[in-house]
């Protein structure tokens, strides 16, 4: 005698852990909500194709953002209505996958509109299902660009207008208007009929994505009771009477039997594109430091700070590169905001020989003030201990701090005296790697040819860097290591 068993799918977690609490075997979603519906049909596709092991889904915010609660495949979050860009660079970067974009109305047709054509129309090979319940279902209720006209909501409570906040958005009509898709369909969830329906055009669009075939697009009208303030019954009578008639449930484009497959497979990068993508010369080595030189390096957090046209911001670039040839970990991360007009541009240089979790230094262990504004915004920061880089030809006012080192060190004078002004940055170099060595000036000589866009100016910025070497060594001869 055969047996039936009924149970969650296999691409669905059997005891939903990743939701903590009590209750990890139900979802959180609203009793007579579509997202349960839908997740279903879904999971059984995928153990049907056999490609839960391979494929990712991306959710951003909303009540879609809690699918890795129950999705026993990879899953990606994404920042609010940029699901279709990221799901098109993990698609790129892995060809093989099965990439979901799984959005609903708030997100994909409103701040993520932009993002979603653009995927559109290029043809990404991957698959969005669009949950449509005409509301914002999570954040309180309120309006959506696919709220119907007179419906109300918290932020439309006397029901849209169409003079006030315009018309509901049809997305899967504008989808099916491009010519790169190959799938546009809407159905709905809201009897079983229409339910039977919508996994049909679930597996159509997966299968068009396993066969190379392109862009997918499934919208499904889901029932929100919760939002809308009905019953699970009155909402998906609501469906029928109100959703359907602006929008109907119909295929708008299906090109799956005659699209050519395609197959893009990922693109890969040698070390030399590599290093002209940077701006570096293809003969550049990489260096493997020493256990020795690891063993006596400390991190270094960097904040290189001034106005505009003293190279802070170059500086910063041609000091991590110099790190990098070294082999250290490196980031670089820029500031320029109002502040550029009189005020402070700074960036942020970290150095390590462990992995970097963030480029940002609110705390920097090494401040370089090439004006005023940036020691009074920045000197307080410093971690104690720490070290400052005065450029005194501007800044003459001294340090406050008692509990950090202090260089005090006329860049500009310096600069000007070689006949460049602009070369200031390079003898804050050449002063900062030799009293902390870091890293040795000879690999900072050699990078600059590397980095530097004025090949005419190569020379001269070489000399700015042994003129800051100079000024350390005869004006701070106890800078040995044990000072530290």
């Amino acid at each position: 005698m055969n047996a039936q068993v009924l149970k969650k799918p296999a691409s669905f977690y059997d005891k939903f852990e990743r939701k903590g609490g009590a209750h990890q075997q139900t979802t959180h979603y609203c009793p007579g909500c579509g997202h349960g519906i839908l997740h279903k049909l879904i999971a059984e596709a995928l153990d049907d194709f056999q490609i839960s092991d391979k494929t990712i889904l991306i959710s951003p915010v909303g009540c879609s953002v809690f699918a890795y609660y129950y999705f026993d495949v990879g899953n990606v979050q994404a920042a609010h209505g940029r699901a279709p860009a990221v799901a098109t660079g993990i698609k790129r970067s892995n060809p093989e996958s099965i990439v979901i974009s799984y959005q609903g109305d708030g997100d994909l047709a409103a701040i993520g509109g932009n993002e979603i054509l653009h995927a559109a129309n290029r043809g990404e090979n991957i698959t969005v299902f669009f949950v449509n319940n005409a509301i914002y279902g999570m954040t309180g209720g309120q309006m959506a660009p696919t709220t119907l006209i007179g419906q109300k909501t918290t932020t439309s409570p006397r029901g849209r207008d169409i003079y006030n906040e315009g018309y509901p958005i049809r997305m899967t009509e504008i989808i099916g208007t491009l010519s790169a898709p190959v799938l546009v369909q809407r159905v709905s969830l809201h009897d079983f009929k229409h339910i039977s329906l919508a996994r049909r055009a679930i597996r159509k669009a997966l299968q068009a994505q396993i066969e190379h075939k392109g862009f997918s697009f499934i919208e499904v009208l889901s029932p929100c009771p919760t939002g809308w303030k009905m019953s699970p019954v009155e909402a998906q009578k609501w469906i029928q009477s109100n959703m359907i008639p602006y929008f109907p449930v119909e295929t708008f484009k299906d090109n799956t039997k005659d699209a050519i497959a395609h197959y893009v497979p990922s693109s890969t990068i040698s070390d030399s594109d590599f290093l002209d993508i940077l701006g570096l010369s293809k003969t550049a080595e990489i260096a493997s430091p020493t256990q020795e030189y690891l063993d006596q390096f400390s991190l270094q957090m960097l904040k290189i700070a001034g106005f505009g046209g003293q190279g802070v911001l170059s500086a910063g670039v041609l000091l991590a590169n110099c790190g990098m040839n070294q082999g250290l970990n490196v980031s670089w991360i820029p500031s320029y905001g109002p502040e550029m007009r009189g005020g402070t541009a700074n960036c942020s240089v970290i150095l390590s020989k462990e992995r970097i979790g963030s480029p940002l230094t609110p705390n920097p262990n090494v401040l370089v003030a090439m004006n005023d504004p940036s020691l009074d915004t920045f000197e307080a920061d410093v971690e104690p201990d720490g070290l400052i880089i005065v450029n005194s030809s501007i800044i003459k006012r001294k340090v406050t701090r008692t509990d950090v080192r202090v260089i005090y060190i006329p860049l500009t004078e310096i600069a000007a005296g070689l006949g460049l002004v602009a070369a200031a940055n390079m003898v804050m170099l050449g002063a900062y790697l030799t009293y902390s060595r870091t890293i040795p000036i000879e690999k900072l000589i050699e990078t600059i040819p590397q980095v530097l866009k004025k090949k005419h100016l190569i020379d001269i910025n070489i000399q700015a860097v042994h003129a800051g070497v100079k000024y350390i060594h005869e004006n701070y001869p106890a800078f040995q290591k044990s000072d530290k």
